[in-house]
């Protein structure tokens, strides 16, 4: 049930994006947000826990703020990959990341609270 509800979390998040941020579009309905979180997730969990690990000392030295860097390439890669996001420029993609991580990280810890799995 925690997986439908980061995955809930993250559709709104790219939602939140897209309406906030100029740069980042979505084209399509509930459907193509639910899948391009899917893909965003995917890939984040693959290849961007490998740039993690792999640029762990640039996190290190930046205190975690390379991570928004990260995410915005893991963004820019999803939108390469799927033609239903669009990513105008890697500055959209950085205000992007951060707001998809900071409303990822309350919804789910709102989940979290109200399923005590």
């Amino acid at each position: 049930m925690t997986l439908l509800v980061r995955w809930a979390a993250l559709a709104l998040s790219f939602w939140v994006a897209t309406v906030l941020i100029p740069g980042i579009n979505v084209q399509g309905g509930l459907t193509t947000y639910l899948w391009v979180a899917l893909l965003f997730g995917l890939l984040n969990a693959t290849l961007g826990s490998l740039l993690k690990l792999l640029t762990l000392p640039a996190v290190i030295l930046t205190l975690g703020l390379f991570l928004v860097v990260v995410n915005a390439s893991m963004l820019m890669l999803v939108s390469r990959w799927s033609d239903k996001l669009e990513v105008e420029n890697f500055w959209a993609a950085i205000f992007a990341a951060l707001i998809i991580s900071v409303i990822t990280r309350l919804v789910s810890s709102v989940g979290k609270k109200a399923l005590p799995l």
